[in-house]
């Protein structure tokens, strides 16, 4: 009922001509100009519905003090807004999400700024912008190892819009005739301090990232840096490039130096390693002349953890909820929740995996109706992901989308040890 009526009270608030008995027609010259201003963004409501596997290690270790049963559910409204405003060479602009939702842990809510940046640019060659942004650095689609200056996109559900960080950064582009036709040069600084950038890294420094662009023989090529202190130094580059209007392939290769590892053996040992770890990815998009568009990628994720790693995680945690259920001690299973967070915690936490997505525009000619599939596998351990869904945009501004998504995997396997077997999400989403 709550969500239902907060989903009302943003109905009236943004859509108040919903609820008008009669059409205005009217028509301004004016209104052809173009305005300093612009405003747009969603309000959705989405509803999921999880089943739980009940002997996973990720349950005993998340679910050790509570009872929810074989099944659960959530309800979740969301409100995103984003608009900007333009005056001479000066730019502002601002994304403000905002959600609520209810779930077997209880109501919760946040509202946080994704973006809000100024942006000068003094002339055609040159932008300077400082605020909160995503750079959106990387050619990949499901991950993308060279995002050094992004948070980490969530590979079932690329889409999503992520917060951004505080920067300063600039862009100098120039143009050329021949085989190089642009460059473009983008310096970045990262501060990161107690309260300002606190989940990017090592506090107390202020980092540099930079990105080197070029249009080469019709072929996008990056190279990237990232150093300071707040994470270990970094390299990487990418590409891009249509092999015909069909077919395009992409890739990325980052170097990371002195990388820091956290593992912990069955027996409840934690250890630490240094290394320099080499990610990369390799992937395409193919659109047939019936509108199926297949994207595939291949990953390899340098920073992972092996079989034989994942394996003694998983069973220190069921060593420690025998603990906890003979004890009530939750001292252990409260080690294993700590190693979550930015190490086993990771999306995909392992060495190898492969994303493929297979959708189809408009089948058997049913208008504005596109299902599709998506399959992500962890090749070291034979688990995967299988996610149908359905996408309807028949109505203006509206956006419908039915997805489920089946885990399977065997014990001591990444998707075989989570937290539910599967689940199916409605999602409904208004654009204005």
């Amino acid at each position: 009922m709550r969500l239902l009526l907060l989903l009302s009270a943003l109905t009236l608030i943004f859509f108040p001509q919903f609820v008008s008995s009669e059409d205005e027609y009217s028509f301004d010259l004016d209104e052809i100009e173009k305005k300093p201003y612009s405003f747009g963004g969603y309000i959705e409501a989405r509803s999921v519905f999880f089943g739980f596997d009940r002997d996973a290690a990720l349950y005993k270790l998340k679910m050790f003090n509570r009872d929810e049963g074989k099944t659960a559910e959530e309800y979740n409204a969301a409100l995103q807004l984003d608009g900007s405003y333009e005056k001479g060479m000066a730019r502002f602009y601002m994304k403000i999400n905002a959600d609520i939702q209810q779930s077997y842990t209880g109501w919760s809510d946040n509202t946080s700024i994704f973006e809000g940046y100024l942006s000068l640019k003094p002339s055609h060659s040159i932008s300077i912008e400082a605020g909160k942004k995503t750079l959106k650095w990387g050619k990949g689609y499901a991950w993308t190892p060279v995002a050094f200056v992004d948070r980490t996109k969530n590979p079932d559900d690329p889409d999503l819009a992520l917060e951004g960080f505080t920067v300063l950064s600039a862009d100098y582009i120039r143009s050329y005739s021949g085989a190089l036709k642009t460059v473009s040069l983008t310096p970045v600084l990262i501060p990161v301090y107690d309260d300002l950038n606190e989940d990017f890294g090592e506090a107390n420094h202020l980092n540099f990232a930079g990105k080197l662009y070029l249009l080469l023989y019709d072929t996008d090529i990056d190279f990237m840096v990232l150093t300071g202190g707040s994470k270990s130094t970094r390299y990487g580059f990418d590409f891009s490039r249509n092999i015909s209007p069909n077919l395009e392939i992409h890739g990325e290769f980052a170097f990371i130096n002195n990388f820091e590892k956290k593992f912990i053996n069955s027996s409840g040992e934690l250890f630490k390693r240094k290394f320099n770890a080499k990610s990369y990815l390799l992937g395409t998009r193919y659109l047939t002349v019936h509108d199926m568009t297949i994207i595939f990628e291949y990953y390899h994720n340098g920073t992972g953890y092996t079989d034989d790693e994942i394996e003694d995680y998983f069973s220190f945690i069921d060593s420690s909820h025998k603990t906890f259920t003979a004890t009530g001690n939750k001292t252990l299973l409260q080690k294993a929740l700590n190693l979550m967070e930015g190490n086993y915690g990771r999306v995909n936490p392992m060495r190898d995996y492969l994303y493929v997505r297979v959708s189809q525009k408009e089948p058997f000619e049913i208008l504005y109706f596109t299902p599709s599939v998506t399959g992500i596998i962890n090749l070291n351990d034979d688990s995967f992901s299988l996610s149908p869904e359905l996408l309807y945009t028949g109505i203006t501004n509206l956006e419908m989308r039915l997805k489920t998504s089946f885990l399977t995997g065997q014990r001591n396997s990444e998707y075989g040890e989570k937290l539910n077997d599967y689940r199916a999400e409605l999602r409904v989403r208004y654009y204005f």
